[in-house]
């Protein structure tokens, strides 16, 4: 409760700085040091004292000043390791503070990788920029934020490393050092318009990048790592596309003067919507196969949504997120349609409203409340635009959604502002709207099923999975029927799905039409399906190991290793050059086989040499030499088969200090499950004096038993 206390205080007393103090502009020259995980910089802001004030306060997490000056002269401050508190020296009217600080943030600034793979990124949202960059973690205040970045490299190692930040790339040159005399590479970035210190970023590393241009004139530079340059054309595929639809759908110019995007290793999430600069998640660096199987189409719509619903509109609190999420996953949606059509648009509808249906079965948090899940906030929230849209015609929602825009551009809104616009356009009830949609966390079901039904497609796919329960004689002209038609593909997994359990001998002509097709998404469904494979199918299975579908290649190795152990070697064989997506699931996949492979061949000493090197490389995989995803395929392949190996151990445990939230839980969930085992409890436990001190406090706390 005191807590709490605390925290109501601390947020009203920032709400009151924010009706008496007006922050315009920050420049901030910024060098963060690889080596030393830390950031040196310096800021100059501006601000209007608006009424009589007694303090005004930065937020500055775990942060170090020296030299606080305002309006040029020397002042004293206090440092709470919260926030920088100024106190004295400031007049009614304009002001400058400037200072000096050093950080060694915990959080929201990431140093990845080694050696030529070094990467530095920040992510604010969720997380608090403060961390590294003295500024405002209330999202109602908007500055201008004109950020230098200085990488701090000797110059024959650093010219392979760029610097990427918000805004216009004014300068770029070679800087002196502030405390080593060394020169260094300058960039500076220029912003034109505030926004919210969330979404102030850097990324820093060995990026390449290419620039095209929307039709309205936006640059739009997207950075690639060198090594991923034949995958450039997968990876920002449609691009361009997405761009200017959404620049013409919403009716608002886009609002800053350059788009970039950039991936980077160990991304938090998918990505992130930074003002005019993306970052987002190496794994969505693709080649066709991995474009087939995730790509990064609907992750690019949505943060570039974001551009104009969170950053140029930002939602004043938690509770009205969904302003955020909901527009972006719904334009995002609207951008998907222009690419693979309506079809498409309906049955993402579709399966959003599938999920939604079961979540409000236990998931009792509506939409409007900071608590709500991702599900709410994302795809309840694009629902309840679609529905809006479908109740008012798409005339009236463009204008309500561009004067919504307009009105609250480099501001901040609330829910009942955009219903406001809404009312104006319409006769819609929005107070009912509200109600149903966005306070009532229930299902509404007879809405949504409405609007799905008004799509043919839909339709088709309801009446065909009524025929789930039909016995196979009853349907089987049906199935045949939509295998051998143009329908869309989904119709045809649905009848690949309907027959999975059926006798090979009776659906065989079946599985040879889909076979046929030739599309990628329904071979894939027989690879999934298909358990056992014939010996009559046998060829035909076969040509799946071919398909331009990392999936289809390793659930059709892995079925046909298990159907035809006599043949394994011809798999393998198949399988030695495959590597995967960037988790290496492939590669991980030929090294585990060839590992098994051996160990039932005893005899065969060609088998048993590459089997030592297999395991070697699986070995190496689980290092911290490599990206998180690399190495949880490599922990979960490696420790099924030999559970006890010290290095791949300490690996383990090394993995419960990492950065990314998701690997460090599942690094923690695979010690627990080992040490139930009273061997490896111990094996654990002699680990403990060979780790470094983050990492036997991380061990120490599992080992409590």
């Amino acid at each position: 409760m005191k807590y709490l206390i605390l925290l109501f205080f601390s947020f009203l007393s920032f709400s009151q700085q924010i009706s008496k103090v007006d922050f315009i502009k920050c420049d901030a020259n910024v060098q963060p040091n690889f080596k030393t995980k830390s950031v040196y910089g310096e800021i100059t802001y501006e601000f209007k004292v608006l009424s009589e004030i007694d303090s005004i306060r930065i937020d500055a997490k775990n942060i170090d000043f020296k030299e606080v000056l305002i309006n040029g002269k020397s002042v004293n401050y206090k440092n709470n390791k919260k926030e920088l508190i100024l106190f004295e020296g400031f007049k009614k009217g304009k002001n400058k503070v400037s200072f000096t600080y050093n950080a060694i943030p915990k959080q929201t600034i990431y140093f990845t990788g080694i050696d030529k793979g070094q990467q530095i990124w920040t992510q604010g949202q969720g997380k608090f920029t403060s961390h590294w960059l003295p500024s405002f973690d209330d999202v109602n205040e908007k500055v201008i934020f004109n950020i230098s970045v200085t990488i701090v490299e000797e110059m024959n190692a650093m010219s392979k490393f760029t610097a990427i930040s918000n805004g216009v790339l004014t300068e770029t040159k070679v800087a002196r050092s502030w405390s080593e005399g060394d020169n260094y590479l300058s960039y500076k970035f220029k912003m034109q318009r505030p926004m919210s210190s969330y979404l102030v970023m850097i990324a820093i590393g060995n990026f390449l990048h290419k620039t095209e241009s929307s039709n309205s004139g936006i640059p739009l530079e997207n950075y690639y790592k060198p090594m991923d340059e034949d995958k450039y054309q997968y990876t920002y595929k449609d691009s361009k596309t997405i761009f200017d639809f959404l620049e013409k759908e919403i009716g608002v110019k886009y609002p800053w003067k350059i788009y970039r995007q950039v991936p980077v290793e160990d991304f938090l999430y998918a990505g992130m919507e930074n003002t005019s600069a993306t970052i987002f998640s190496q794994d969505y660096v693709v080649d066709e196969s991995g474009f087939n199987d995730r790509n990064y189409l609907n992750v690019n719509a949505h943060e570039l949504a974001h551009q104009w619903f969170g950053d140029l509109v930002t939602a004043k609190s938690g509770k009205h997120h969904w302003l955020q999420e909901g527009f972006a996953t719904y334009y995002a949606l609207l951008a998907e349609r222009k690419v693979f059509g309506d079809d498409y648009f309906y049955n993402q509808l579709y399966s959003y409203a599938n999920r939604l249906k079961v979540a409000a079965k236990t998931d009792t948090i509506p939409v409007m409340n900071e608590k709500a899940s991702s599900l709410s906030f994302y795809q309840k929230g694009a629902w309840a635009l679609h529905y809006i849209k479908e109740s008012i015609g798409e005339k009236k929602f463009r204008k309500a959604v561009k004067n919504y825009l307009k009105r609250y551009q480099f501001k901040n809104a609330e829910t009942d502002d955009f219903l406001a616009e809404i009312k104006k356009v319409s006769d819609f009830d929005t107070e009912n709207f509200k109600k149903v949609w966005l306070e009532d966390y229930k299902y509404p079901a007879n809405d949504i099923n409405f609007l799905l039904t008004k799509n043919a497609y839909i339709k088709d796919l309801l009446k065909l999975q009524q025929e789930r329960k039909t016995i196979l004689k009853d349907k089987y002209y049906l199935f045949k029927t939509i295998l051998e038609s143009n329908g869309y593909f989904p119709l045809k997994i649905e009848v690949i799905y309907q027959i999975r359990n059926e006798p090979f001998e009776k659906v065989s002509e079946l599985y040879d039409l889909a076979m046929k097709s030739n599309d990628v998404a329904i071979r894939k469904a027989v690879a999934e399906t298909l358990s056992k494979v014939p010996v009559s199918f046998k060829s035909d299975y076969e040509t799946l190991l071919n398909d331009t579908s990392y999936e289809t290649k390793q659930t059709s190795f892995i079925t046909l290793w298990k159907n035809f152990p006599e043949q394994q070697s011809k798999y393998l064989e198949i399988a030695k050059d495959w590597q995967g997506r960037s988790d290496k699931e492939l590669r991980i996949l030929y090294l585990t086989s060839c590992i098994l492979y051996a160990d039932t061949h005893e005899n065969d000493q060609k088998a048993s040499i590459i089997a030592l090197k297999a395991i070697d490389e699986l070995k190496n995989y689980t290092s911290p030499s490599y990206e998180s995803s690399i190495r949880q395929n490599a922990f979960d392949s490696y420790l099924s088969i030999y559970p006890e190996n010290d290095e791949v151990l300490k690996n383990l445990v090394n993995a419960t200090t990492h950065h990314k939230w998701q690997f460090t839980k599942y690094a923690r969930d695979k010690i627990r499950e080992l040490i139930k085992n009273e061997k490896s409890y111990l094996q654990f436990e002699k680990l403990l004096p060979d780790l470094s001190i983050e990492e036997k406090n991380q061990l120490q706390r599992l080992l409590i038993k």
